[in-house]
């Protein structure tokens, strides 16, 4: 069988680069792409440009998007999977977050991630031959239950959800395009221990230790320093991913830890309860003339 190429978004730390390991490992061919590709020049000096190359790209930027995928294609001559994982995390209070940071998280969480997804379903209908490949979407358990102190992180979570669970409705069963939201609990990465930005605290809420998103910023000390006991093994997880990649008909949305599947328990009651209570509210709502 030949080795698969993959395309990996946000490669210099985290899952990214764990992903590009793994598959490197197996002998598969990567184009691991980031913002600054001196981060990773160890790992290109291990294999020769047939099997890694390394590509400069913000997701932000989509021309740099578009010359990423044109590079893999002269390199490799297709792409077979693609792992959109490049994006960050923001601990503080909805009131307390500024409109420009918030931004900034979408531009990067959400726009780059669905400008990559556009362009990796472009390729796989119009390049690969035959046609097909497998995109495989970094969410989290907070894009399904948003937690307190998070709240535009969830956001951008639960936005590349919506628009993934529309663009699989619509996609053509004989382009053989895979689809996988992937939605991890805490891991121990440079996402919770180098990367997360936490706010200052706002000042309605300070002092309240009761409040949600002051647990969560109690919870936030340990994984940044990371020896939360609630950290899971990042490694272990990336062996998950491998699995997934190899299955012929992969689940779609998909909860990884214990964490994960309680956000996933917890939405599902609650929308039970709301659609138990919208049961009165629903009814004699048809228009009539």
């Amino acid at each position: 069988m030949a080795p698969r190429v993959w395309f990996i978004t946000g490669a210099s730390s985290g899952f990214g680069l764990l992903m590009a390991e793994k598959a490197l490992a197996n002998g598969e061919k990567v184009v691991a792409t980031l913002r600054k590709p001196e981060v990773i020049a160890s790992l290109a000096a291990q294999y020769t440009k047939e099997q890694l190359i390394v590509l400069k790209l913000d997701v932000t930027k989509e021309e740099d998007i578009k010359a990423g995928f044109a590079a893999a294609k002269e390199a490799f001559g297709r792409i077979d999977i693609c792992f959109n994982n490049a994006g960050y995390g923001i601990i503080g209070e909805v009131e307390g977050t500024s409109d420009e940071k918030a931004r900034n998280q979408f531009e990067v969480n959400f726009w780059g991630a669905v400008n990559v997804t556009k362009e990796a379903v472009k390729f796989f209908r119009e390049v690969n031959k035959p046609v097909g490949g497998t995109l495989m979407n970094m969410s989290s358990m907070f894009g399904i239950d948003a937690p307190p102190g998070a709240g535009f992180y969830a956001a951008t979570k639960f936005a590349v959800e919506a628009v993934t669970d529309s663009l699989v409705k619509e996609l053509d069963p004989a382009w053989n395009i895979k689809v996988m939201v992937l939605c991890p609990g805490w891991f121990k990465t440079n996402m919770t221990v180098v990367n997360a930005v936490v706010e200052d605290v706002h000042p309605a809420y300070a002092g309240n230790e009761n409040l949600g998103s002051i647990q969560v910023r109690k919870l936030a000390v340990g994984l940044i320093k990371g020896d939360s006991p609630v950290l899971q093994d990042a490694g272990k997880l990336i062996e998950k991913f491998w699995a997934l990649s190899n299955l012929e008909k992969p689940p779609y949305r998909i909860a990884f830890g214990e964490d994960a599947k309680g956000c996933f328990q917890a939405k599902w009651t609650a929308l039970k309860a709301d659609l138990e209570a919208s049961q009165e509210w629903s009814q004699d709502l048809t228009y009539s003339t």
